[in-house]
């Protein structure tokens, strides 16, 4: 088993974000900021994980699903007095232990894997997670000496113009020796401008008995990004975004403008497809194979087969099948299948309905709670009236049957295989196999009636 320990901090309410939702709950790229920092502290296989929780702990317990223990911190009184609130958990393990913030969503696996390589390879008693910036204005500076070790951290307000100068920044990630660690947070104190617990305090204490502290320099600086306002958590979605398209392209998909395709992490796509501009996909999306996504095209955890062309429509939580066009302008509704060869046309809107394969629904269609058999020819126009006010009922249409354009479908009624129903009608009674189904007035026509509106010749 691992002897490595995580400490994720998520207990803070993020008074700048302005918004009733705990901080770590805001989203980048369709999934929580506190998620991200779990799936990259579960790269390094920890033994066990301890999520620090406070401001509404019952949210942030809820999107962990169990997936960690949960220490309260009833008040948030430092990053110091965080950690202490996992001591029941971790003391007197061997191992060493990760301390993380839950608002950091674009560490890495990798990165934590390689900082605690370097920890155990120096023997360090801390090691500090840290990065170059350009412009390292408000972070603390990591001071080293010759060795390269870390002598101390000097905040901002308290650099001199020579520490001013350095680049390199702490992250607010840490790797610990275990029970030094929970030693060492016995003697910090509140003796500070803010009255808080400061974790920092602990790496002083390290300094002043001799100990070992080191630093590990991340390779990327956008990593070390906190979100703790608006304008972080957009920074953070667009550095995202751009690491999720990068990786599909390397895998042999076609953007025609990366910056304005918007693919959440969870998404699959296939080798080949085409993504035009302002397409989005959302949830647990899958694309398959050499399927097109035209200009406008959103979908949200569907499945979506190889060689479909889906063109500035609407899909969520549904599945589409092998060789189907859809658009544009289609709206298709959670829980329809639309199978192999499909064809759903411009402002046709399919919800919690089953298409045949071959069938067409070319145009203006709407198709609700509908089984609809293979080669069904759909005329425009077509309304299945599936709702009374308060139940939803099934339309059910067999294969190679024919509906007409303009027809009124009104549920409950099933068409069976072959039947043609003529165009215009209201069908409120089941047609049989090869029957036609007519439900319109006979048309009657006025000779000379036309003479008597103003709008004849002979009026003007």
């Amino acid at each position: 088993m691992s002897n490595n320990y995580a400490i994720i901090l998520a207990a803070g309410k993020g008074t700048r974000m302005k918004s009733d939702l705990p901080k770590v709950l805001h989203k980048v790229a369709g999934i929580t900021m506190l998620e991200h920092v779990k799936r990259a502290v579960d790269a390094v296989e920890p033994a066990k994980t301890v999520t620090i929780v406070g401001h509404k702990a019952e949210l942030v317990q809820a999107v962990l699903e169990g997936s960690s223990e949960c220490a309260f911190q009833s008040e948030q009184l430092g990053t110091g007095h965080a950690v202490m609130m996992a001591e029941p958990e971790l003391a007197g393990l061997e191992g060493q232990t990760l301390v993380i913030a839950g608002d950091t969503p674009l560490i890495t696996g990798e990165s934590l894997k390689n900082l605690i390589s370097f920890h155990v390879s120096h023997k360090n008693v801390a090691t500090i997670l840290t990065a170059q910036a350009d412009d390292p204005f408000g972070y603390g500076r990591i001071i080293r000496n010759a060795d390269g070790e870390v002598q101390k951290i000097v905040e901002q307000k308290d650099a001199n113009d020579f520490e001013k100068q350095v680049r390199e920044i702490n992250t607010g990630t840490y790797l610990f020796d275990n029970k030094r660690l929970f030693e060492a947070l016995k003697d910090i104190n509140t003796d500070n401008a803010q009255g808080e617990y400061y974790l920092t305090d602990v790496i002083a204490i390290f300094r002043q008995a001799g100990e070992k502290v080191g630093a590990y320099v991340l390779r990327d600086f956008d990593e070390s990004l906190g979100v703790n306002d608006r304008t972080a958590l957009a920074k953070a979605e667009a550095v995202m975004r751009k690491r999720i398209n990068e990786k599909h392209m390397v895998n042999g998909v076609t953007f025609i403008n990366p910056e304005a395709t918007y693919i959440d992490i969870d998404v699959e796509i296939g080798a080949e497809v085409v993504i035009e501009a302002n397409v989005v996909l959302k949830g647990r999306t899958s694309i398959g194979e050499r399927t097109v996504l035209t200009n406008g095209t959103r979908i949200r955890d569907s499945k979506i087969a190889a060689d479909v062309v889906i063109s500035n429509s609407d899909i969520e939580e549904s599945i589409i099948d092998e060789g189907v066009t859809v658009g544009p302008y289609a709206h298709i509704r959670p829980d329809s299948l639309l199978k192999k060869g499909v064809h759903v046309g411009n402002f046709v809107e399919v919800k919690a309905s089953t298409l045949g394969e071959g069938t067409k629904s070319g145009h203006l269609t709407y198709l609700g709670n509908a089984t609809i058999g293979r080669n069904v020819n759909v005329g425009a126009g077509t309304i299945t009236v599936n709702y009374d006010g308060k139940n939803k009922f099934k339309t059910r249409v067999g294969d190679n049957a024919f509906v007409g354009s303009n027809s009124t479908i009104i549920a409950p009624v099933t068409i069976n295989d072959n039947a043609l129903l003529a165009a215009g009608s209201v069908i409120t009674k089941d047609i049989p196999k090869d029957a036609i189904g007519i439900g319109r007035s006979r048309q009657e026509n006025k000779e000379g009636y036309a003479t008597r509106f103003p709008f004849h010749p002979d009026k003007k």
